[in-house]
């Protein structure tokens, strides 16, 4: 069986568990309430595993590494794919009042296009029908909705193509493991790990055991932790299950404890992860020699 949240997407989560070879034929997805509801559910009952939205293979999304990380330690990320976006923008007439009614996982989605054309969302449950958010939107009201639940009535409107541009939306499968599979292909990890001793200097000591694998940390974040040591999260691509072993069985020799959270298969997951293009410290070489003065 095949789940998700309720908060999700149906018709996006259905395309990707279609896209990934999860599922079936026209196999409904089972709605398991609240996210954390669901990482639950899927840890507790045999054969069940869920569609997640990720964020990206490369940097997944802090709220659902937080999430793993204080779930049971035998659910995985197996697989993701990247699912075209659906969404798009209807209404009754091209007159409309400013608002947009939107559900969550669109606003999640869209709330980018939504600030470019000046529209204010109107924020409604996932799980509220599409005729009941048609009746909210009223004459003049429009809607933000996937394309295959366009409401009879409504029609796109010419600011529709702007969702079009929307990157594609990453969608994992989680899953239920006793143990980590082999695996000969490179494959993308995320693992949070943590220093026994919590000190300055510690996560240097970590990182040299990183650096000996030769392991390009794609993504490095620290959270705080109530047992005391920092915990850090991390994803990086490894070429085969044997890299990734020795590289936990170094980190246990180091007393560092860690929890895989993911092992999903390739190398170029495109799109990327969102990039920035960095303003530096605009200091002028005279200020930083003065500071060297001064400080001399």
């Amino acid at each position: 069986m095949l789940g998700k949240s309720e908060r999700e997407s149906a018709v996006h989560a259905q395309l990707a568990a279609q896209l990934g070879g999860w599922t079936g034929g026209d196999s409904v997805l089972l709605d398991l309430g609240a996210r954390s509801v669901t990482l639950a559910t899927i840890a507790a009952i045999d054969g069940i595993s869920a569609v997640v939205h990720i964020g990206h293979p490369a940097q997944p999304l802090p709220d659902l590494e937080r999430l793993l990380l204080s779930t049971s330690n035998s659910l995985l990320f197996t697989a993701a794919v990247p699912v075209h976006s659906q969404w798009t923008l209807v209404g009754r007439s091209n007159e409309t009042s400013g608002v947009a009614i939107i559900d969550e996982a669109g606003m999640r989605d869209c709330r980018g296009v939504l600030r470019t054309l000046g529209l204010a969302p109107h924020v409604v449950p996932t799980s509220m029908s599409v005729e009941e958010r048609a009746e909210l939107a009223g004459e003049h009201g429009v809607l933000v909705i996937e394309k295959s639940q366009i409401p009879t009535g409504f029609h796109e409107l010419s600011d529709a193509g702007r969702f079009s541009e929307i990157p594609p939306l990453w969608y994992g499968l989680l899953e239920t493991v006793e143990t980590l599979a082999d695996f000969d292909s490179p494959s993308q990890v995320w693992l949070a790990f943590g220093p026994d001793q919590d000190h300055k200097g510690s996560l240097l000591t970590t990182l040299n055991v990183f650096a000996e694998h030769g392991v390009d940390l794609q993504h490095l974040r620290s959270q705080r932790s109530q047992a005391g040591p920092h915990i850090f999260l991390s994803s990086f691509g490894v070429p085969n299950s044997e890299n990734l072993l020795g590289l936990l069985a170094q980190l246990s020799e180091r007393g560092v404890a860690y929890r895989v959270l993911a092992v999903i298969d390739g190398t170029e997951f495109v799109p990327g992860p969102d990039a920035l293009d960095p303003i530096w410290s605009n200091m002028s070489d005279r200020a930083l020699e003065q500071h060297r003065g001064d400080a001399s």
